[in-house]
């Protein structure tokens, strides 16, 4: 099943790098109560999610939380140290929160899992956009190849909130 708009997000555990080293998150730490914008990059440090993909949620944080965000937040398929570095190498820390959805498991039960072994990446998640608002998708963009940087657009997701 693929996630649409109404539905609720599934429980599942994220990691981050903490002061003590790898900490996980629950959903409900990070959804419950909150209105969240998460985005989700096929990978950390790929030219799309790079380049074009993250920079325009660093660049689109501030207005995001005037419009009532609590947190911007990007998903990716990747480990936490990984997320980790490329919050610092894109300038990201203290305006988005990256979170490392390191077996999948998240990505997989809202059915935004794809097989990138063919460019040596293995499982990976689709390129998207939504806004949870306690923990229900009350927007989602979705991108219709995970090249493409379009309807997921930092952009497109404030113009819908």
């Amino acid at each position: 099943m693929t996630i649409a708009v109404g539905d609720r997000l599934p429980d599942a555990t994220f990691m981050m790098i903490g002061t003590q080293g790898p900490e996980k998150k629950s959903s409900s730490e990070i959804f419950g109560g909150k209105k969240v914008v998460l985005f989700a990059v096929p990978g950390a440090f790929t030219p799309t999610c790079h380049l074009q993909h993250l920079p325009g949620f660093i660049e689109n944080a501030e207005a995001m939380k005037a419009k009532g965000a609590d947190t911007v937040a990007c998903v990716s398929v990747n480990d936490p140290f990984v997320m980790d570095a490329w919050s610092d190498v894109a300038g990201a820390r203290g305006k988005v929160t990256l979170l490392a959805d390191s077996d999948a498991s998240f990505t997989k039960a809202i059915g935004m899992d794809f097989d990138a072994s063919g460019a040596g990446l293995g499982t990976r998640s689709k390129r998207y956009a939504m806004l949870v608002e306690d923990g229900v998708v009350k927007v989602l963009n979705v991108e219709g190849n995970p090249s493409e940087h379009v309807e997921s657009t930092a952009e497109k997701l404030l113009e819908g909130m």
